[in-house]
């Protein structure tokens, strides 16, 4: 599976750190035991570039892309985003709460944010998902469930799980069998 990742302080030392002030505090009582995996790209269906991460940083420019004067005053950010080559960002830390579910509701209990984890993969809800960016979520995965439990494979979902009929992603594009395999892969190689 390559390189391992750690976390420190809620934040993952093999990632990029891009800090966006777009999180808060997770309730006290909030166990952190759920991973929702989202899509984006900026504009849609197209790759590269820094969009993404001045969208989670509020500084989209609305003049850049026509599809940006509809969002650019938006407030979100996930904890993470995993590029089309499997690089990692990191936008808020673990431990804070960021603002990338929504209105959403899973096992009883609505606002995900308070007990979930946010990952955005880059990419489009029709398109594939790159190798890179399946080796790299199985090994932030595996990170995050070594240092939050309570994240079992039951409790890795998309965020068209826990939005239905509002989100659509990670979509028909993400193979939930082939990251499932990886990720299985990598707690056999760490010896679990």
């Amino acid at each position: 599976m390559g390189y391992s990742m750690h976390m420190h302080n809620g934040w993952i030392d093999a990632a990029r750190h891009c800090p966006s002030p777009n999180f808060n505090q997770r309730p006290a009582y909030s166990q952190i035991d759920l991973l929702v995996i989202h899509c984006i790209s900026l504009p849609p269906r197209e790759y590269g570039g820094q969009a993404i991460e001045a969208f989670f940083c509020n500084r989209l420019n609305p003049d850049d892309h026509p599809y940006f004067s509809g969002i650019f005053e938006l407030k979100v950010a996930a904890h993470f985003l995993i590029r089309r080559d499997g690089e990692v960002v990191q936008f808020v830390s673990c431990d804070e709460r960021a603002w990338h579910a929504g209105e959403s509701y899973f096992c009883g209990r609505d606002n995900c944010n308070d007990f979930s984890i946010g990952v955005e993969l880059e990419g489009h809800d029709d398109d594939l998902y790159t190798g890179e960016q399946y080796a790299a979520l199985a090994r932030l995965t595996h990170c995050l469930q070594q240092t939050y439990p309570g994240i079992t494979s039951e409790r890795i979902v998309g965020h068209e799980d826990i939005a239905p009929g509002r989100k659509t992603d990670p979509g028909p594009g993400f193979d939930w069998e082939a990251f499932r395999r990886l990720l299985c892969d990598g707690k056999v190689q760490h010896g679990e």
